[in-house]
């Protein structure tokens, strides 16, 4: 069966029975009417079963890790000599997987795939960029340390230096744009006393009180955990808060959309399919839309503060300034002297030379993906209702995906391999809402802005300077 992209009629039917669709995989026709499996179907299921298993050992952060001395000598010494970490550390730390092993059963997968689904089908075209992912991925931990890490990380993760897609604007200059507009001395007036006062014991409590009304009972855990550096990380069906870390409301909020209905939502979304299983799980292709996705529910849902948007831009930066041969010294020296703390400066630094070289030139790339993914998406929203699909939307949230999988993946939901979403935010289940925010975006871009701050600003200059109403506080720091 073929569906165009281009026929609006035929979407609009599709998405309005979308929980029947749900509901009727090709899978439960075989069952109850007796027909033989789909061989097509029995392949791809098969393929994709064995890509999730050989997968599954492969742990990037793990094996990129720094030890939490590192940090304290570093402070010990005054911030004035680079980590002591280089490619002999890392050859001390070994891989947690045999790579040489894993590496053989991806290229045996690969050469399956060609030949069982061929080079033009829509879904085996996803698989084997997804094995082709994790073939670098092998090759750039099998170089940490060294110059060719930094090649291979930004082979799966992208450049600061590279143009977003379709347009002339690079990621860096986005991000200090944005850096601006969050650090500028308006920010003051808009901090509200957000106190960091609930522990991590009734954090837990509390967070998952608030996503049992998102998923079904027993989907999602909330655990508390002594073994993770950051104060939030999810994986799988999991979110772990750092035992020590002390919370606040808005940070439950964040960690809500951002760690639940995002990350593990399309981990559960994923994992429901019935022949695509692959998109139950994350490679490195996915990160951008994943990260990008996840600061749009935020912003959504008004759950983000300036202070949280200002350090996903700086990461942007000290990307770039890595990239172009800062050692890890100067970076973290540049927010600093943007008036950033001691602690924060050194965490966006470490998160871009760990695996890398702290001398600068070879680092990873992989925090690029936050800005770069927001604006993709953005753009991606748009763009589909400008053209008139807007019914397309939901698919990203259908699994573990890149934007250019989901032409692909809701053109096979329509005939019935791919299952519709089972947890998706309410925005993007009901899309009136959604159309309009975006459509009168889309119309407010005829507008010339220069023009109109200039107007704007003749009056607010004339306001008097007053203090801020509020002090900040500090937010949390998620892996």
């Amino acid at each position: 069966m073929s569906i165009s992209l281009h026929n609006p009629s035929i979407f609009a039917v599709h998405f309005l029975v979308l929980p029947y669709y749900q509901s009727r995989s090709l899978t439960r026709l075989y069952e109850t009417q007796g027909m033989p499996e789909n061989p097509y179907l029995t392949r791809v299921r098969t393929l994709s079963d064995r890509l999730v298993a050989i997968q599954k050992p492969i742990q990037i952060l793990d094996a990129i890790k720094w030890p939490n001395h590192i940090q304290e000598t570093f402070f010990a010494t005054g911030e004035k000599e680079l980590p002591k970490i280089d490619r002999e550390f890392y050859k001390q730390q070994a891989l947690s997987f045999d790579d040489q092993k894993v590496y053989g059963e991806l290229l045996e997968l690969r050469r399956d795939i060609k030949r069982q689904l061929g080079n033009k089908d829509g879904l085996g075209r996803i698989l084997l960029d997804t094995v082709d992912q994790y073939l670098v991925v092998i090759d750039m931990l099998r170089h940490r340390g060294e110059p060719l890490f930094g090649e291979s990380s930004i082979r799966l993760y992208g450049s600061a230096h590279e143009k977003l897609r379709g347009d002339r604007k690079t990621l860096r200059e986005v991000g200090e744009r944005l850096c601006a507009i969050f650090s500028s001395p308006a920010v003051e007036h808009l901090k509200r006393p957000y106190a960091n006062d609930i522990p991590a014991c009734q954090a837990v409590d509390l967070l998952a009180r608030k996503l049992h009304t998102y998923f079904n009972e027993g989907d999602i855990k909330v655990m508390l955990s002594n073994g993770i550096v950051s104060d939030a990380a999810a994986g799988g069906d999991t979110i772990k808060l750092n035992e020590s870390a002390m919370f606040s409301e808005l940070d439950l909020q964040v960690l809500e959309v951002h760690e639940g209905w995002v990350h593990v939502g399309t981990t559960y979304n994923g994992r429901a399919q019935p022949y695509a299983t692959w998109l139950g799980v994350g490679s490195p292709r996915i990160t951008a839309n994943q990260e990008g996705l996840a600061v749009l529910m935020e912003t959504l849902t008004f759950s983000s503060f300036p202070i949280r948007a200002r350090r996903i831009s700086d990461r942007v930066t000290a990307v770039a300034m890595a990239e172009e041969g800062a050692n890890f010294i100067e970076v973290y020296n540049h927010f600093r002297e943007k008036g950033i703390s001691r602690h924060d400066s050194y965490r966006v630094t470490q998160r871009v030379f760990r695996g890398g070289m702290v001398e600068g030139g070879a680092v990873f790339t992989k925090d690029i993906s936050y800005v770069k993914g927001f604006v993709e998406n953005v753009n991606f929203i748009k763009s589909a209702i400008e053209s008139g699909v807007p019914e397309i939307l939901p698919m990203m949230f259908v699994g573990k995906v890149t934007l250019d999988d989901i032409p692909i993946l809701y053109q096979h939901y329509l005939e019935g391999t791919i299952a519709a979403p089972q947890y998706l935010p309410p925005m993007f289940r009901d899309l009136n809402g959604l159309f309009v925010w975006f459509g009168l975006s889309s119309g407010m871009s005829l507008v010339d802005m220069g023009s109109v701050k200039r107007h704007y600003r003749k009056l607010f200059d004339k306001l008097p300077k007053t203090a801020p109403l509020f002090e900040a506080s500090a937010d949390i720091e998620i892996n």
